[in-house]
């Protein structure tokens, strides 16, 4: 058991935690934020994609120990009061959403981006979603939204 201080949603958390739990056992088990989905639990689909000290990161492969003073943003930071954020809403607007298991992660992965490059390229965008596999969309939808957020 260790003792780990880190953010979430700009929410300081400090908890006692087995050193063998991983960051999307803590999201969905302990601080109950289940819209991060795990999908192969080995870092291949990126269902499971949050921010971490603004990077796009599979928390299926980050252990607590490497959570100190980290700071972590999950899908739920996307609305504000109740609102969907702009590229929440343009993913609904262009079809980028079916079964929406990847959608937290395509989400997160799309604002990481956007975050660093306000103005990225469509080659920028496929390389910024090549970690998260989705089985419905066939991807365009998904570009076309992040494209559109971008403008």
């Amino acid at each position: 058991m260790s003792k780990i201080k880190f953010t979430v949603n700009n929410k300081e958390y400090n908890i006692d935690v087995d050193d063998s739990f991983r960051l999307i056992d803590i999201l969905r088990e302990h601080l109950l934020f289940t819209g991060t989905k795990e999908g192969c639990g080995v870092g291949e689909c990126g269902a499971c994609t949050v921010i971490m000290n603004g990077e796009a990161i599979c928390s299926c492969l980050i252990l607590a120990g490497q959570l100190e003073g980290a700071t972590i943003e999950t899908i739920e930071n996307l609305e504000k009061d109740n609102t969907l954020s702009k590229l929440q809403k343009l993913f609904l607007e262009h079809g980028a959403i079916q079964c929406g298991f990847c959608t937290p992660g395509m989400l997160m992965s799309a604002k990481a981006l956007l975050d660093r490059n306000s103005k990225p390229t469509e080659e920028e965008i496929k390389e910024a979603l090549e970690g998260n596999l989705c089985r419905c969309t066939g991807y365009i939808p998904i570009i076309n939204a992040v494209k559109a957020a971008s403008e």
